[in-house]
């Protein structure tokens, strides 16, 4: 009994702490710990190359900043750089997954969406043979690496990978996001994802998401337009 209330005193410490080091924490320090946990997810991916490309930062200030982050224990003592528990717990990671062949105003307004509820969205583009399992008659136009590249291009969008062969809980495995957004018309439950990511030990929270748009689907925009799309 005393040990766990131990225990249960020692993570309500832990949470305060990170709740108020979260409200004191700079919009470049936030950054900076994003752009190495987006390092972590692709090695070729150099975090200071990754915030150049988003905010103008020089060597000098991105050196300083990591030896102050440091010397906080929000960021580890090696090459390359890595977050500590107490540095990943800064941060709240999105996932969201789907195909994103066609690219329309809904897609936009989710991705919106997602992103609102944490500080980075990191998108899961589907394999095309990973579509096709889910829907054998589905056309799809563009291979998963030009999806990935078009995904990439919205601002909302921290960082996007193309999805595992496996399941998509591999994927989660991998990302080991804090919440998994699900679009509105998504066929998975909430209930479905969150006991097969607790079977395999992941503790994170599925919520659904609402598009101002219901009607923008790509699904009707084949339909109506097919190949011609692309006469537009």
């Amino acid at each position: 009994m005393f040990k766990e209330q131990h225990n249960w005193r020692i993570e309500l410490n832990r949470q305060w702490s990170l709740n108020n080091v979260e409200f004191m924490i700079e919009p470049l320090d936030k950054a900076i710990l994003t752009s190495i946990y987006i390092s972590s997810l692709d090695s070729d991916i150099l975090p200071l190359g990754y915030l150049k490309d988003r905010t103008p930062i020089s060597q000098h200030t991105f050196n300083l900043k990591i030896k102050e982050m440091t010397e906080s224990g929000f960021v580890e003592k090696s090459n390359p750089l890595r977050l500590t528990f107490l540095g990943r717990g800064l941060l709240k990671i999105v996932l969201i997954g789907g195909v994103f062949d066609i690219v329309h105003p809904g897609h936009i307004h989710t991705l919106k969406d997602a992103k609102s509820h944490g500080d980075i969205l990191v998108v899961v583009v589907a394999k095309s043979s990973t579509a096709h399992k889910i829907n054998k008659n589905r056309k799809i136009y563009h291979d998963e690496f030009l999806r990935r590249e078009l995904v990439s291009s919205i601002r909302y969008v921290d960082y996007a990978l193309i999805g595992r062969e496996g399941t998509l809980y591999d994927t989660v495995e991998f990302v080991k996001p804090d919440i998994i957004a699900l679009g509105y018309d998504q066929k998975h439950t909430e209930k479905e994802i969150a006991m097969n990511c607790l079977k395999r030990g992941i503790n994170t929270r599925v919520i659904r998401l609402n598009t101002p748009l219901p009607g923008s689907k790509s699904t009707q925009i084949k339909e109506e337009l097919g190949h011609s799309i692309y006469d537009i």
